[in-house]
């Protein structure tokens, strides 16, 4: 048996190449768009690719079925719920898929239908012999993770209240999954990172016995406890989702490869002005905060570049890319991995740009935790996250009176004539990032909601924005700055820096 593991760091996505060395027969299972590597490998490990499969529609990336099936000629399959709108091939629970020269031979997947996590999603038992009595593995799509299980709350849109989803997972994890020998490797679509759950692993393999014993999830309890459990808590959903699922449904356009065409500083500025394109800077943080093209948005190619991007930039926006030299085909590629194809180009070295003509640039505005004036009484809980949130009421949007003296900031962050009331402090973490513990009177609105729920807030009032680390909170500003904001700026090493400070 040929078996490979590809996993993609960038969106914590996993997908793999399972075929049979005696009959060159392989299918792949999840792929990415950019499909090259496991061309190569097929042909070099002597395997055609006769089938792609989908473990369920995927919403946090764009996969690769189409390509595949364009290069290879593979059929392309789903589990048997699943709704295309191109031909597929639907895969029925209890279903052998085998690689060999007949269904008693060779490399064998049974097919499971585990929805839960959606209504088609399936996973596949691989053994490498039909008769084999512990499974060599099972490839879990987005059902169960290491560490975690699939969230229940995508298809909400859809009529399927999280509850019934979590009810459906629930029957699928016991009845199916863990029904397997302990010793099974477990193969998940999806590890640490990844918004598909809220405590994936960064291990990204694990056995049946190993989660059956120290997954959160998969703990004895009753039902109504489980879904209770797995419903709470869960990340913001990346505006792209929805995006994305409705591409892998429907179907999209081929990936065309190749880096994007230059512009010229007048030819961006003009796509900004005349097509609505969005200036979109993938350089590292700190080249971004001391100087970037007022109003452009922001997110690193060095963090969760895509997933950023999805989350502050309107599926089918014009992009303008600026971006260090020789990096801007990495930033096309990822962001076409989301869908994200509109890339009208790139502005050569926009750091020189920047040096030649100032007068269009601009710094973030940034501040230390020290200088946010909350007392050590008030910040006594910070570093105990364990010990639940420690901000103040959800639905606040100014700090309390005092709490952020307007001295205790530098003057070219927040206004001097500003009140402490005046303030709209934001932790645009996740929501258990949040509950386990923020900064008193701090409001969350998740970075990846962030741009759907800015008529919330006051641009009138000066914003000051926090995450864990620093890098969420600076993509947050970009976006507040491009929508108008006059005053904002973010904290310094973030939630983590302030509990630092406490020690």
């Amino acid at each position: 048996m040929h078996f490979a593991q590809y996993y993609l760091d960038c969106l914590s996505q996993a997908s793999y190449l399972i075929g049979d060395k005696t009959t060159g027969r392989a299918v792949l299972v999840d792929p990415r768009r950019d499909i090259d590597d496991y061309l190569h490998d097929a042909e070099a490990a002597g395997l055609r690719i006769e089938l792609v499969i989908e473990t369920h529609i995927h919403a946090d990336f764009l996969s690769g079925h189409l390509e595949l099936a364009r290069a290879t000629g593979a059929t392309i399959a789903f589990g048997e719920a699943a709704e295309t709108g191109f031909p597929v091939r639907r895969l029925r629970d209890g279903e052998r898929v085998s690689l060999g020269a007949d269904d008693g031979q060779g490399v064998t997947l049974t097919v499971l239908a585990t929805p839960g996590h959606t209504l088609e999603s399936i996973c596949l038992v691989l053994r490498e012999h039909p008769d084999d009595d512990v499974p060599f593995g099972v490839l879990t799509g987005d059902t169960l993770f290491v560490g975690d299980v699939g969230r229940p709350d995508l298809l909400s849109a859809a009529g399927h209240t999280p509850q019934d989803m979590a009810a459906r997972l629930h029957r699928s994890l016991h009845t199916k999954l863990l029904t397997l020998p302990d010793a099974t490797r477990v193969f998940p679509a999806h590890g640490a990172g990844s918004a598909c759950g809220r405590s994936l692993s960064s291990e990204t393999s694990s056995t049946i016995g190993d989660q059956r014993r120290y997954n959160y999830a998969l703990q004895p309890m009753p039902v109504d406890d489980f879904i209770r459990l797995v419903t709470a808590g869960q990340p913001a959903t990346p505006g792209y989702f929805a995006h994305d699922a409705a591409l892998n449904r429907d179907g999209h356009p081929l990936l065309e490869p190749g880096p994007p065409p230059a512009l010229t500083l007048d030819e961006a500025l003009a796509a900004r002005d005349r097509q609505g394109a969005v200036l979109l800077d993938c350089r590292p943080l700190a080249a971004y905060t001391r100087a970037h093209l007022t109003g452009s948005l922001h997110t690193s190619l060095d963090t969760r570049f895509a997933e950023y991007a999805g989350s502050v930039v309107t599926p089918g926006t014009p992009i303008v890319l600026l971006a260090d030299p020789g990096t801007e085909q990495e930033a096309r590629l990822r962001l076409a991995r989301i869908g994200y194809d509109h890339v009208l180009g790139h502005l050569p070295d926009p750091a020189a740009v920047l040096d030649r003509m100032p007068e269009l640039s601009s710094s973030s505005r940034r501040v230390r935790h020290e200088e946010l004036g909350l007392g050590e009484s008030r910040l006594a809980g910070v570093a105990e996250a364990e010990g639940g949130r420690t901000g103040g009421a959800e639905s606040g949007d100014a700090l309390p009176t005092g709490s952020l003296p307007t001295d205790s900031v530098p003057t070219d962050s927040v206004p001097a004539d500003s009140g402490p009331a005046d303030i709209q402090l934001i932790d645009v973490r996740n929501p258990a990032e949040y509950e386990a513990g923020a900064l008193p009177g701090a409001r969350n609105l998740p970075l990846a909601g962030l741009a759907h729920r800015i008529a919330e807030l006051d641009p009138s009032r000066p914003v000051v924005l926090y995450c864990r680390s620093g890098n969420r909170s600076v993509i947050a500003a970009a976006l507040l700055e491009a929508h108008g904001f006059a005053e904002v700026c973010d904290v310094i090493g973030g939630y983590d820096a302030v509990g630092a400070g406490t020690q």
